[in-house]
């Protein structure tokens, strides 16, 4: 049975349709939500520091976590890119094979 995960990342609010659009074209994730004008407040070089961003959600398989990593890792600006998984629990099962039909 196929295992599905969500994966997070965030990055500047001004790149972040750029980089959705290379993470579903590469097709390690079917879908990307891009949450906009999130402001951040985090450490960063010994300094507490602030930005706008975008959160992106995407939606894979746990099979293409790995690539989907690499993804994100080659086309993002962040020195130290967020990339966190979330196990998919459940869901419809025609949006889960979609899913799966999508990625590879």
């Amino acid at each position: 049975m196929t295992s599905y995960k969500l994966a997070m990342t965030t990055c500047p609010a001004n790149e972040s349709h750029d980089l959705a659009k290379t993470i579903v074209e590469s097709k390690k994730a079917a879908c990307v939500n891009v949450i906009e004008d999130v402001f951040s407040i985090y450490h960063w070089q010994g300094k507490v520091d602030t930005a706008r961003e975008s959160i992106l959600i995407m939606k894979t398989t746990a099979d293409l976590i790995s690539d989907l990593q690499s993804v994100v890792k080659r086309a993002h600006s962040y020195e130290v890119p967020e990339f966190v998984i979330l196990p998919i629990e459940g869901g419809t099962d025609s949006y889960l094979k979609w899913i799966s039909e999508v990625v590879k």
